[in-house]
């Protein structure tokens, strides 16, 4: 896990669970899917940042994972933040998402910075399995609000 958890098992104010196409299609409907969850309940986790962290999970789930059956974005805004969960039929853990990597990414290659962002940007991050699966997951908490933009 990456810092502190919020809680174990937070309760939800609002969520939401849809399937995606297993295509790069998947990418732009979930970061629009965060931003306007996001966006039209005032939720006050940053929002740039749950988009980035959104687009990276589902990118990962649909290069790394085989299969064309659908992968499942699950958003839940908790009074703490907000946690993203991406379902994928691959039942392998993802990369090191937990662990730090040994060396910097090579600066050349186009792939290998996502679960690096992941892990430095949200406030907790990990997986776990599912009956059909797993389940890669972040966490980002409330953000001050003097520090929300304008």
């Amino acid at each position: 896990m990456n810092g502190p958890a919020l809680q174990d098992h937070p309760s939800a104010s609002a969520s939401w669970r849809i399937a995606l196409p297993h295509t790069a299609a998947a990418v732009p409907v979930a970061r629009a899917l965060v931003r306007t969850a996001l966006a039209e309940l005032e939720h006050s986790a940053d929002s740039d940042t749950a988009e980035l962290l959104t687009a990276e999970l589902v990118a990962n789930a649909v290069e790394h994972t085989g299969g064309d059956g659908p992968i499942e974005l699950v958003v839940e805004l908790l009074p703490s933040g907000c946690q993203v969960e991406v379902h994928d039929p691959d039942p392998a853990p993802p990369g090191d998402l937990t662990r730090p990597v040994a060396g910097e990414p090579d600066p050349w290659q186009e792939h290998g910075r996502g679960l690096l962002l992941i892990r430095a940007l949200s406030s907790s991050c990990g997986h776990r399995p599912t009956d059909s699966g797993k389940a890669v997951w972040f966490r980002l908490p409330v953000v001050p609000a003097q520090r929300r933009p304008a």
